[in-house]
């Protein structure tokens, strides 16, 4: 699978990801719950920040999780332990070459990969050989593009831009969430529902103040900064800036708005 995970493999990451599950768990799992004895694939699974929450709300659903880094899956691996997970097994695979019999799998369950996917389309038709007819395909992807925040900040904007200019240099797309509808049609899923899914914090929301501003959303977009000043995207003194506002939004006066997008479609019969 070709993809270029623009936020990196260092340990910081990893944290982030741990923390924007946690602070989203209800948001983005909340309506996903799949029958006892239902066959589940998670496809990109990374460092297993999803799979928690994903294999909590199923008990009695048999999981596999699959990514194709090694380091990802044993990451996975060891979060799904200490979290005393017995439904999940780990695999390292490709999306695009998945080691699986066709019809395998009841549903499949797909968080923040998308996004990272030069290929979206490809990426939908090849799960979806493994899925049989009938079964399910959850979707979930951010939209950079959605961000908006008091006080207002050009300087922001243009931080943020950084990552979503990377994330395309990577073949990858930022601003994933707004087109999952066409996405799954184009690979031929039906009955494709689409709900945004808005985070909204201000200072009544103290969880949200830190686990979203500034642990999440702000923290990937300071991720990026040695590479934006290698691409010549922008001067540090500008990014720095746009960082400091980010963070200014996190202030008792302050709002934040981001929408993650969930879609849920289903494989006709053959």
């Amino acid at each position: 699978m070709t993809t270029g995970y623009v936020h990196g493999y260092d340990p910081r990451e990893n944290i982030r990801l741990q923390d924007q599950a946690s602070t989203l768990v209800d948001l983005l799992h909340s309506d996903t719950a799949y029958p006892p004895g239902s066959r589940v694939l998670e496809a990109g699974c990374g460092v297993g920040a999803q799979t928690v929450p994903l294999a909590r709300n199923s008990p009695r659903a048999a999981i596999t999780s699959v990514d194709i880094s090694a380091a990802s899956v044993a990451e996975a691996a060891r979060t799904a332990a200490q979290a005393g997970l017995a439904n999940v097994r780990f695999q390292q695979a490709d999306i695009f070459r998945l080691p699986f019999a066709p019809d395998s799998f009841d549903h499949l369950f797909v968080c923040f990969v998308l996004e990272h996917l030069p290929q979206p389309v490809e990426a939908l038709l090849a799960l979806g050989k493994v899925l049989r007819p009938g079964g399910t395909i959850t979707v979930i992807e951010g939209d950079h593009g959605s961000a908006y925040f008091h006080p207002d900040s050009d300087a922001a904007r243009r931080a943020i831009q950084c990552q979503v200019n990377l994330q395309r240099q990577a073949g990858g797309n930022a601003n994933a969430g707004r087109e999952l509808y066409p996405l799954l049609c184009a690979a031929g899923y039906g009955s494709v529902r689409v709900s945004p899914r808005m985070v909204y914090v201000d200072a009544s929301r103290p969880d949200l103040v830190d686990g979203f501003i500034r642990k999440t959303f702000t923290a990937m977009i300071a991720g990026v900064r040695e590479a934006a000043l290698e691409a010549g995207m922008i001067e540090p003194h500008q990014f720095d800036a746009g960082i400091r506002d980010l963070t200014r939004t996190a202030e008792p006066d302050g709002v934040f708005c981001y929408t993650f997008f969930k879609a849920v479609g289903m494989k006709g019969a053959s």
